[in-house]
């Protein structure tokens, strides 16, 4: 191996080790003082020029036009401390036990959706945007049910088997967002396991279409409805919303509209869609502003992040 090849690699491991001790520290901190740390990063990220600041100030001031100039920056804000607290809350989410995180989920609302989706005897996709607490909901799942979760894997390559292991230490099975991974997927499904999703992720150019999203063109997955097509499963939301101050989740499931399996992927897309706007309208300064959502519009459409302070 040459001097050249060894130093990325030599970076990427002295990069990893730097985030399992983050996320190991901030495991032994209580949830009131991770939110508090939280609330105190996205305040400074809120003062300091950075690319999650501008990306998800023009986000809210496109879905929430009506609001005025010092609503949006009061919004700003606090989903800055949000985003914050979602990052800290891996600590949590993938060092403490299933009691102690279960002892957190003060709330269970729609319950009785799952519990009819379970008596359908069939496999269960449960769709959790970028919202509140996410990394929870595949966790609260893995507990409860054979689960089979697909993964996007990292940025860091060094830290990917810590985190697989961590997001599976309850028994799920954690795939890639390959072919393989989706078809290992399908399986699943048809014998009667449950999935978790994140159903607002930018699928690239050939994993969906455009679809509306708050009313602007976003490209939109199209595998969320293949999937329930050829696994004839059930399909629910989920949210984690997190209460201020450490005092836990609320954690939500919410029913999908049947024409988010249709075989048009354009009528499915716009289902999904509506189904992630619903999801958003529990805490909208919750949901992952910063992400761009419309990347890559579709032609004739002006792209909102280029040319903007």
């Amino acid at each position: 191996m040459s001097k050249q090849s060894a130093q990325p690699q030599n970076q990427q491991a002295w990069l990893g080790g730097l985030l399992k001790g983050i996320v190991k520290l901030l495991s032994w901190m209580p949830l009131r003082l991770n939110h508090a740390l939280g609330s105190a990063l996205g305040s400074l990220f809120y003062w300091i020029p950075n690319s999650n600041r501008r990306i998800a100030l023009i986000n809210i001031q496109q879905v929430y036009p009506e609001l005025s100039s010092e609503q949006q920056k009061a919004m700003l804000k606090a989903n800055l401390k949000q985003t914050a607290k979602a990052f800290l809350e891996l600590g949590p989410a993938w060092y403490w036990s299933s009691e102690k995180l279960f002892d957190k989920i003060v709330e269970i609302k729609g319950k009785e959706l799952v519990d009819q989706a379970m008596a359908k005897e069939k496999g269960v996709v449960f769709l959790g945007p970028h919202i509140g607490s996410w990394e929870l909901i595949a966790t609260y799942l893995s507990v409860l049910y054979p689960s089979t979760i697909l993964y996007r894997p990292p940025n860091v390559p060094s830290i990917e088997e810590f985190m697989v292991n961590a997001r599976g230490r309850f028994g799920a099975t954690m795939v890639a967002t390959d072919g393989r991974g989706v078809r290992n997927l399908m399986k699943a499904l048809k014998n009667k396991e449950v999935t978790a999703i994140l159903p607002d992720q930018d699928p690239g150019e050939s994993g969906g279409v455009y679809a509306p999203f708050f009313g602007r063109p976003a490209r939109t997955m199209t595998l969320v409805s293949k999937l329930l097509q050829k696994t004839d499963s059930e399909c629910l939301f989920a949210v984690m919303q997190r209460l201020p101050k450490g005092a836990g989740y609320v954690l939500h499931f919410l029913p999908a509209d049947e024409c988010i399996a249709s075989e048009d992927p354009e009528v499915a897309t716009i289902a999904l869609n509506k189904g992630v706007e619903r999801c958003i309208a529990i805490a909208p300064e919750q949901y992952l502003w910063s992400y761009k959502r419309y990347r890559k519009p579709p032609q004739g459409v002006a792209d909102i992040y280029k040319n903007k302070p």
